[in-house]
């Protein structure tokens, strides 16, 4: 990864900051993106080498400042080799209850603002033919949950965008990637919105028994940097079977997993 120059939204916490300490350990330049600049510098100095670091704080939820910012990370060295779209917000409440400017938050976050920064960067690496862009996605990007429908709707979308860029990029050197994660041991439902925009304050069982973010980007490392990258990538454990349990047998799978969830709201309840 020497002289390659990678860019994380989202790397404030959790597979964010993972990727960052891994691709700069790597030899990577790192361009460190999130809302909390303080967290930010928090990173920069838990870096196996913080003078290959970038920081460039940004709200992903005023996407239309897309252009500027690419113009402010190539302050860093001129180029962007690989973006990771990784920054996001999650909620959780039911369709019923869910605020919709709170909704549109999810959406605004999640997709629009992936999209507008992929939107902006991709002229970048057409002119040098030649670039990765990476985008988190989950494995709720291919069935939906109770209470999780914004996010589930932000997620579906991601994949079905980034699988048409796919097609669209397919005859150039330039790499669009999908990462899925399952369970991964971070804050993202801790900081998840409530009905009204309130955090939540509660992570889930599920979340907090998952794989370690460090391990994610162990795995994601190794299959992104081969001179054939997948396009698709699905990191966790059992649960991202459910995928293709879902694929292939879509009635069974809707019984057996609304099954689970409502045993799940029970023992919460």
């Amino acid at each position: 990864m020497k002289e390659q120059t990678v860019w994380i939204t989202g790397a404030s916490s959790g597979i964010g900051w993972a990727l960052a300490q891994a691709y700069n350990r790597a030899g990577a330049f790192v361009i460190i993106s999130a809302r909390r600049t303080s967290l930010l510098h928090d990173l920069r100095k838990s870096l196996s080498f913080p003078e290959h670091c970038l920081i460039l704080p940004l709200d992903l939820e005023q996407h239309h400042q897309s252009e500027q910012w690419v113009k402010d990370a190539l302050h860093g060295t001129g180029k962007i080799d690989i973006l990771i779209n990784n920054g996001g917000v999650g909620h959780l409440g039911s369709v019923q209850t869910m605020d919709l400017q709170v909704e549109k938050k999810i959406m605004d976050v999640n997709l629009w603002g992936a999209v507008a920064l992929t939107k902006a960067v991709l002229p970048h690496m057409i002119r040098n033919n030649k670039g990765q862009i990476w985008t988190v996605a989950s494995i709720l990007g291919y069935f939906g949950s109770p209470r999780l429908a914004a996010y589930a709707a932000s997620k579906f979308s991601i994949v079905g965008y980034f699988e048409s860029l796919q097609y669209e990029m397919k005859n150039t050197d330039i790499h669009i990637g999908l990462l899925s994660p399952g369970f991964i041991n971070t804050n993202v439902t801790l900081s998840s919105l409530g009905p009204q925009g309130e955090p939540i304050g509660k992570n889930s069982i599920a979340q907090e028994n998952g794989m370690h973010p460090t391990e994610l980007a162990r795995i994601f490392l190794k299959k992104a940097t081969r001179n054939n990258p997948p396009k698709q990538v699905f990191i966790g454990g059992y649960e991202t079977f459910s995928v293709l349990f879902k694929r292939l047998t879509p009635s069974l799978f809707f019984f057996v997993y609304g099954k689970l969830t409502d045993i799940t709201r029970k023992k919460k309840s």
